[in-house]
C-alpha cells in the first residue's frame, strides 16, 4: 500500500507523518561529524615569461636589373624621391654604417649649394635632415647631425634599439644589412629594380653564409619603369 493511498484514506496522519520525518532527517543530520575545514590550495602557475614587440626593421635600396647596387649607376626622379619620403615617414630612426652616413650627410646636410640638386628634391632633403639617425662605426669619434654612435656588440645594439617603441627603423646601405641579414634582424626587403644594366658590381649580399628565403608582400611599378617589390623573410 502507498502513501498516497494511505494519506488519502486517513487525512489528519499526513501533517504527523511530515512532521516524524523532517525530525528524523535533522537527528541524522546532527549525529554526522562535519569534516574539517581545509582552506583551499590552488594549483601553483607556471611562471610567466614575456615578450617584446619589437619594431620593425626595414631595409631599402635601389638595384639594376643585373644586380648593381652602385648609387652611381641609378638614376633619380621626382616619383622615386616621393617613395623614398614615404619610407621614411614610415621609420623613427635611419640606422646607417659610416660610409651611408658621411655620403647622406655629404649630399642633404644643409645649407645646400644653389643649385645643387632639382626643386623636387627638397622634400626628400628636409625629411633626411630631421630624422633621428643611428651610425654604427668603430672609427668615427663623433657624429653630429641629429645622430647617434652606436658601438659593441652589433646584434645586441640593434636588438635593444628595436625593443624601443615606434613605428620602426630603416637601414640603409650594402654593408651593415649583410650583417644584419646574418643576424636575421631585419623584418622586411624593399629592392627597387630599376629597369637598366650596370654591366658591373657590387652587388648586394656578396658573401652572406646561408640563403634566406623571402615571400613577397606588395609590388609597386612607376612610371620610369622601375619595381619596388617588398619581401618578409619566410620565418
Amino acid at each position: 500500500m502507498s502513501i498516497d493511498y494511505g494519506f488519502r484514506r486517513i487525512p489528519y496522519l499526513r501533517p504527523i507523518t511530515r512532521g516524524l520525518v523532517y525530525s528524523l532527517l535533522c537527528a541524522a543530520s546532527r549525529s554526522r561529524k562535519a569534516p574539517p575545514f581545509r582552506p583551499t590550495r590552488f594549483a601553483r602557475l607556471p611562471r610567466r615569461q614575456y615578450s617584446y614587440v619589437m619594431q620593425p626593421l626595414r631595409y631599402s635600396i635601389n638595384i639594376t636589373l643585373d644586380g648593381c647596387c652602385d648609387h652611381r649607376a641609378m638614376f633619380a626622379d621626382e616619383e622615386l624621391h616621393r617613395h623614398a619620403v614615404e619610407n621614411l615617414d614610415r621609420a623613427d630612426a635611419l640606422l646607417f654604417g659610416r660610409v651611408t652616413y658621411e655620403m647622406m650627410e655629404a649630399a642633404f646636410r644643409p645649407p645646400a649649394r644653389t643649385g645643387a640638386r632639382p626643386d623636387w628634391m627638397e622634400h626628400f632633403a628636409r625629411t633626411i635632415d630631421a630624422a633621428k639617425k643611428y651610425v654604427v662605426s668603430s672609427t668615427l669619434d663623433r657624429v653630429d647631425w641629429n645622430a647617434e654612435l652606436v658601438r659593441g656588440d652589433l646584434g645586441k645594439a640593434v636588438q635593444q634599439l628595436k625593443r624601443k617603441s615606434g613605428k620602426g627603423l630603416l637601414v640603409g646601405g650594402v654593408k651593415l644589412p649583410l650583417a644584419l641579414t646574418e643576424l636575421g634582424l631585419i623584418d622586411e626587403y624593399e629592392f627597387v629594380v630599376q629597369p637598366r644594366l650596370a654591366g658591373h658590381g657590387p652587388t648586394l649580399f656578396a658573401g652572406l653564409s646561408k640563403h634566406v628565403d623571402l615571400k613577397l608582400v606588395s609590388r609597386l611599378e612607376f612610371t620610369s619603369g622601375a619595381v619596388a617589390m617588398r619581401y618578409e623573410p619566410r620565418r
